[in-house]
């Protein structure tokens, strides 16, 4: 009978992360299709058809990504404190509610710790009430990886940098509109570049963002 048990609790946990995975591909399908096509302002107060947030940035995307690359594993233990050490490259967990950016409420954008690929926009952040910097969508996609995650018995997907292939959290499906997915990120694997840094800190061309965000406000 405990057998039959256990089988059976472990059948529901594969069933229910499936319909998840489900719900995660289709808000993503959903937003992609939402932003499409925006309209945006000219000058002239015409409006103009363009694809969304990433053929805006396509043409003026600051970073090299030749540039963005990963150290070597001596480099990397050098350089980074030991919780981002083992968060960025054993998977690990940093504490809830006791993180840098949980609560960080300042414009800007995050880039991956160990080597500075754009990631994340404070324009996309939201309060989950997890403890943990939470997102509604990556800044830059193509700078994203996802990879299934089969730990501790259940089915996540976890969330990695392209360039620096650190580990970064997890993608859930209960966020926020327009997109409804959460990337429950971990502050240790992340920098945080202030808006007025961006210039000098070489990522200006996203300071378009929120210039433009600043113009809807009004």
């Amino acid at each position: 009978m405990k057998e039959k048990a256990i089988i059976l609790v472990v059948a529901i946990v594969f069933l229910v992360q499936g319909c998840k995975e489900e719900r995660i591909e289709r808000n993503r399908t959903n937003t992609a299709a939402n932003e499409k096509i925006v309209t945006l302002e000219t000058d002239q107060s015409q409006p103009i058809l363009k694809k969304g947030r990433e053929k805006e940035m396509e043409k003026t995307r600051t970073g090299n990504k030749e540039a963005y690359q990963k150290p070597d594993d001596e480099t990397l233990k050098k350089k980074l404190t030991p919780l981002q050490y083992k968060v960025t490259r054993r998977e690990g967990t940093e504490p809830p509610f006791n993180n840098e950016y949980w609560d960080n409420k300042r414009e800007g954008i995050y880039v991956d710790i160990v080597s500075g690929e754009p990631l994340f926009s404070s324009l996309d952040k939201h309060d989950s009430g997890t403890g943990w910097p939470s997102f509604t969508r990556p800044l830059e996609t193509d700078n994203i990886v996802e990879k299934e995650d089969r730990h501790l018995f259940m089915k996540r997907t976890e969330v990695r940098s392209k360039h620096g292939d650190s580990h970064l959290g997890h993608l859930f499906d209960d966020g926020p509109p327009p997109t409804g997915l959460r990337y429950c990120m971990n502050s240790a694997a992340l920098r945080f570049i202030p808006k007025e840094d961006l210039e000098k800190e070489g990522y200006g061309d996203y300071l378009k963002l929120f210039e433009r965000s600043q113009r809807k406000e009004r």
